[in-house]
């Protein structure tokens, strides 16, 4: 499935149907007059948050989306069938733009959660309702009242407890392949992620979400490398972890890197809580471990996690930090059998 994160589309609520004109006649009857009925009601835009859903490559596809229109009114007072509302179904975390994405519209952040955008016009009156004691045969009607229409920006952040970030080849893809059962593209170049993956981690009988975005190099907030853009998934996460390649360039040096981007980007990235991990510790000594992890204390970091996303060292350790920073929410039930078990050689923050 491919995908995608942004989309345009044009929505237009139903018109509501007209009035009837219409007279009674009928032999038997003493008094006859006007019985035109109403107009119905036209259709409403209704967007609907779906579980099971992360991309919008559906509304690549289908960009416009019409309400069905009310029907008319008819005789003997009949009022006519109101429009079928359109729902539109849509991930959860979508958010809803004006065309000039300056406004946020809708926010959909749980599954059934349902949110007229656009009222259905209303149906038009029909001749029986304009009868008065000096206009005892109308011939006027109402033609039902237009609906709403207005472009529209689809924005998805998706919605993750824990969020990765780090340089390009800080090891990422492997770390969340290691910890989810997600089978992200693994390379040894730069940006072998485009595009954000998602993977539900298990630890200790508890569950959460965990997301991972492309690389950021410096200057993505204005554009270098893939950009800034994918940075919105990452908005919802409680906790940040940032991977630093312990085999790159100065681990203060890549700290710096990615926390200007966080803070240059905003939305509240750079207050977040984060764990810095050095990665890929299994390709350096412990002696040299130790040092970066000094230098990068001198830097400002509390506390930083040797670990190792190929071998899975030192994981349970920072998976014990992402899951201080959770709510007791994400707690689940799981038989004893499947509780994972504990690796062989603890290791510790430094």
């Amino acid at each position: 499935m491919h995908f995608l994160d942004q989309a345009k589309i044009f929505i237009r609520s139903g018109q509501g149907g007209g009035g009837a004109v219409s007279f009674r006649r009928e032999k038997y009857l003493q008094y006859g007059g006007p019985d035109g009925g109403d107009g119905g009601k036209g259709g409403d835009i209704i967007f609907e948050g779906v579980a099971g859903l992360n991309t919008l490559i559906d509304f690549r596809y289908t960009q416009h989306f019409k309400a069905q229109r009310g029907h008319g009114g008819a005789g003997k007072n009949r009022t006519g069938a109101g429009g079928e509302d359109l729902v539109i179904k849509v991930p959860v975390g979508t958010q809803v733009l004006d065309e000039e994405r300056e406004e946020v519209l809708l926010d959909i952040t749980e599954a059934g959660q349902r949110v007229t955008l656009l009222r259905g016009g209303d149906g038009g009156r029909g001749n029986a309702s304009y009868k008065t004691s000096t206009n005892r045969a109308p011939r006027q009607h109402g033609p039902g009242w237009p609906g709403e229409e207005m472009y529209v920006w689809l924005r998805l952040k998706l919605l993750a407890d824990a969020g990765l970030v780090g340089l390009p080849n800080a090891g990422k893809s492997t770390f969340i392949n290691q910890v989810t059962n997600t089978k992200a593209k693994v390379g040894a170049y730069a940006f072998t992620t485009t595009r954000p993956q998602l993977g539900v981690v298990r630890h200790r009988n508890r569950e959460f979400v965990l997301a991972d975005i492309p690389g950021l190099i410096e200057g993505a907030a204005e554009g270098a490398g893939i950009g800034d853009r994918f940075l919105g998934h990452i908005e919802r996460c409680r906790v940040l972890i940032h991977l630093i390649d312990i085999t790159g360039m100065d681990p203060v040096k890549a700290l710096q890197v990615v926390e200007g981007e966080l803070e240059a980007y905003g939305a509240g990235l750079d207050e977040k809580p984060r764990l810095v991990a050095l990665n890929k510790v299994d390709l350096a000594d412990a002696e040299l471990a130790a040092a970066f992890a000094a230098e990068l204390k001198a830097a400002g970091v509390a506390q930083v996690y040797p670990i190792s996303g190929a071998t899975g060292a030192g994981i349970e350790a920072l998976m014990d930090g992402v899951i201080a920073h959770l709510p007791a929410a994400t707690v689940t039930e799981r038989p004893v059998g499947e509780q994972e078990e504990a690796q062989e050689v603890p290791w510790s923050p430094l």
